[in-house]
């Protein structure tokens, strides 16, 4: 569903990620690797967020460098520690996304019901806390009609009732909607809610199937 071919990233001179080839199948993948293995570089790789040598294609056919905006409606992402401008809104920066990636408005406000975003949606970002923060983030990665959906610690900060949302939210989209997860965590999952078809690991610079 997600295929890398001759993946390169450095950091200056620094080679961060190797990456001859690699496919990620349909489904839901914990990835995992030490703190410093490239594990967010390969997200926000894979989100398109970040030059790299070497070609990413989603759905045998849509290239992240020759078709890059139907590429971006694909894929989503959240970030571990998310940073918006302060004096926007969260329900301007929802609108914003809902409009980019032809997302609809009524199955975006039952998300904020569900994760009580819409709550404090209205007040500038710099309000808010940490939790709130990131429970932003997690809505904004599940708008439009994405194919993959990319979440970097998705359960930090966030509260134990808002903990099982995620879950149910994962499973919807994951099992009713046939949406493909890459997840990293450095906390164990409840694998009675999420079922996981594979492990994948961030090492010496590669990944590889656990």
């Amino acid at each position: 569903m997600i295929e890398l071919t001759e993946i390169k990233k450095n950091y200056g001179s620094h080679l961060v990620l190797d990456i001859p080839r690699y496919k990620f199948e349909n489904g839901i993948y914990w990835l995992k690797g030490e703190n410093g293995s490239g594990k967010t570089t390969l997200m926000k790789l894979i989100a398109g967020l970040i030059p790299f040598e070497g070609e990413v294609i989603l759905n045998k056919n849509i290239s992240i460098l020759k078709n890059r905006i139907d590429y971006l409606r694909k894929v989503n992402y959240t970030e571990a520690e998310p940073l918006y401008p302060s004096f926007v809104t969260g329900d301007e920066l929802i609108q914003l996304f809902i409009w980019t990636k032809d997302g609809d408005f009524a199955d975006t406000k039952n998300l904020m019901q569900q994760l009580k975003v819409d709550t404090y949606s209205h007040q500038p970002i710099g309000t808010y806390s940490s939790g709130m923060n990131k429970k932003l983030s997690l809505i904004l990665a599940f708008i439009g009609k994405p194919d993959l959906i990319l979440l970097d610690e998705p359960l930090v900060t966030i509260d134990t009732a808002s903990v099982e949302t995620v879950y149910s939210i994962i499973h919807e989209f994951a099992y009713e909607k046939k949406v493909s997860f890459i997840i990293t965590s450095h906390h164990d999952f409840d694998y009675a809610k999420i079922s996981f078809t594979g492990t994948v690991t961030v090492q010496d610079k590669m990944i590889h199937a656990v």
